[in-house]
């Protein structure tokens, strides 16, 4: 990337845009009551702040601040980029009332528009690329993370994704007709935990994840 692109005022008014976005949801959680969130969530708190499990690691929210660290071996570093904050402020914050998994399974685009089944299965797909060469960083990063082998497909596994709510990833490898293919399922009642949009970044933060432990 060039500096023409990174400053140019398209980039520019997009950063701005995610900035916002994540500061109104730190501002959203301050207005919760924290220990009414410990409680729903069955989470560990203390005085300083709440704990919640997202992607296979230990975050803690500064219930003063909101400001986000995840844990890092035994250190706590940032963890407050933009999808780490909307994806776990999302499923803290806006989760519905007596919001509750129902078990059974229901593919990411059957969630959305019509408009995005496209982008969820498309054939040039670089993650599916990677994982057809690399199958092995697949299976051990999920594994990592603390998931289930499912069923279903040539790899699949359901991984412990946010606060309890999991997806369940579906890989297929390439022959002679057919690319290789990723596919995501979330419970059917996931959207009283996560907005659809949010799905999208949760499922970027899940697959950074599942490389970075599957390269260790």
């Amino acid at each position: 990337m060039n500096n023409e692109t990174v400053f140019s005022p398209m980039f520019r008014e997009k950063a701005n845009n995610y900035l916002i976005q994540a500061e109104n949801a730190r501002k959203l959680f301050l207005g919760y009551d924290t220990k009414e969130l410990a409680r729903k969530f069955s989470l560990k708190a203390d005085e300083t702040y709440l704990y919640a499990p997202m992607m296979g690691r230990e975050y803690r929210i500064e219930r003063s601040t909101g400001r986000m660290e995840k844990k890092i071996g035994e250190a706590w570093a940032d963890g407050s980029s933009f999808a780490e904050t909307l994806t776990l402020f999302d499923v803290l914050c806006d989760s519905k009332p007596g919001a509750k998994l129902s078990g059974s399974w229901k593919a990411m685009r059957d969630f959305g528009l019509q408009f995005h089944q496209g982008l969820l299965e498309q054939d040039d797909n670089p993650d599916a690329v990677f994982f057809d060469a690399h199958p092995e960083v697949l299976t051990k990063g999920c594994l990592a993370l603390g998931a289930a082998p499912m069923p279903g497909a040539d790899l699949g596994y359901a991984v412990p994704a946010v606060l309890g709510v999991p997806v369940w990833v579906q890989f297929w490898h390439s022959d002679e007709e057919f690319a290789p293919r990723l596919r995501y399922l979330w419970d059917e009642n996931a959207l009283q935990f996560i907005r659809y949009e949010t799905m999208w970044y949760a499922v970027g933060l899940l697959l950074e994840r599942i490389k970075e432990e599957g390269h260790q």
